[in-house]
């Protein structure tokens, strides 16, 4: 039997960055100083350099990210916040729990990501603000969605969680918006070995508010200004993160080999749709999607090849129990629920070997010749 493909895994990292990752944990654990410390410091000045951009917040994961960017900018009940139609629904969550309503707006089909021609007939009254998730590593046409915020005065968050170092005309994600959120979940690009998130703002205002947020709305200890949250990115994970951030161009320069050598294998096979980079921006590929009629048929043969695959994601937010209340039956999103039927993210990780990944597109290509 073959060896086991897994669609994702650590070993690479782990093993290239062991040695650096135990002794900045180590320095954390000696330094008797485990929340709000040197360590969150020193990272969040770091990212915020890597992004050339103000400031850099450490949030508990990607989710309070969200919502206290949300927060910031005082979003609340009865306003509506425009998100894609088929984002994960952490997105969607986000903007229920400060009490607004998410509204759907359809992907552009070939990206994956919102299409800003279909953003402006979304807006009504009540629409305070535009969340862009830059999905699967690609980042969306800012700046379109930009100025279409500009011009109705709405404000732009961006959620960059799929996208560290992805660009749009040259301007990394994550600095185009008035205040953006990201996670740092263990399998992003840039990921934490635990839950962890982030904010990155140039807006001195915006970033004093959420700082506070994050404190359980205290800037000084036991005076509180506002009701807040605990939400702090610990010290341990903040090191770890330091650490790994200094890799993080290098481990997305294997991603982008690994999808090179996928596009330029896949082409042609099948009735495979392979992705499709937008030519004013970069892909970091947090995953690799390809789009087939066939999707279940070849999950399961791929499992049976020892080959791991996941489907992001298989049930569109509007089509969830969760947001039962909203009324959304099937066919209000019908770009999103083709995309939840088709789509299959074929592994892709530092690590992957050529001959794992010639292997996956042999296993791909001899599923469709039995067909």
């Amino acid at each position: 039997m073959s060896e086991q493909i897994p669609f994702f895994s650590f070993a690479y990292q782990n093993q290239i960055l062991r040695e650096q990752l135990i002794e900045a944990m180590t320095q954390v654990l000696d330094s008797n100083w485990y929340i709000m410390g040197n360590a969150l410091e020193q990272f969040e000045y770091e990212y915020a350099q890597f992004h050339e951009i103000d400031y850099c917040l450490g949030v508990a994961n990607g989710l309070d990210a969200l919502i206290l960017s949300l927060k910031a900018l005082g979003i609340q009940a009865n306003d509506e916040v425009l998100v894609p139609s088929n984002t994960y629904i952490a997105t969607w969550l986000a903007i229920s729990e400060v009490g607004a309503k998410p509204i759907g707006v359809e992907p552009c089909e070939k990206t994956f990501n919102l299409d800003p021609q279909k953003i402006q007939a979304a807006i009504t009254p009540r629409t305070k603000a535009i969340i862009p998730v830059h999905l699967y590593g690609q980042s969306c046409e800012m700046d379109q969605i930009i100025g279409i915020a500009q011009k109705n005065n709405l404000f732009v968050v961006e959620d960059n969680a799929q996208a560290h170092g992805s660009r749009c005309n040259g301007q990394m994600t994550g600095t185009f918006g008035h205040i953006n959120a990201t996670s740092f979940y263990p399998a992003k690009n840039l990921g934490a070995l635990g839950d962890g998130g982030g904010i990155t703002t140039r807006d001195k205002e915006l970033y004093q508010k959420a700082r506070v947020l994050r404190n359980y709305g205290s800037e000084k200890k036991y005076y509180n200004e506002v009701k807040g949250h605990n939400s702090r990115l610990d010290e341990i994970q903040a090191a770890i993160l330091s650490v790994k951030l200094k890799y993080l161009n290098e481990f997305t320069q294997l991603r982008q080999h690994i999808a090179a050598t996928y596009t330029s294998s896949l082409q042609g096979i099948g009735d495979i749709i392979i992705p499709y980079t937008h030519p004013k921006v970069t892909h970091v590929y947090h995953q690799y999607i390809i789009r087939t009629d066939h999707r279940d048929e070849l999950q399961h043969y791929l499992n049976t090849k020892q080959i791991g695959t996941l489907i992001h994601y298989p049930v569109p937010p509007h089509l969830q129990k969760a947001y039962s209340e909203l009324n959304l039956t099937e066919g209000t999103f019908p770009i999103a629920e083709n995309m939840a039927k088709k789509m299959l993210s074929l592994p892709i990780y530092p690590g992957l070997s050529e001959a794992d990944t010639a292997r996956i597109v042999s296993t791909i290509s001899d599923f469709y010749a039995n067909l």
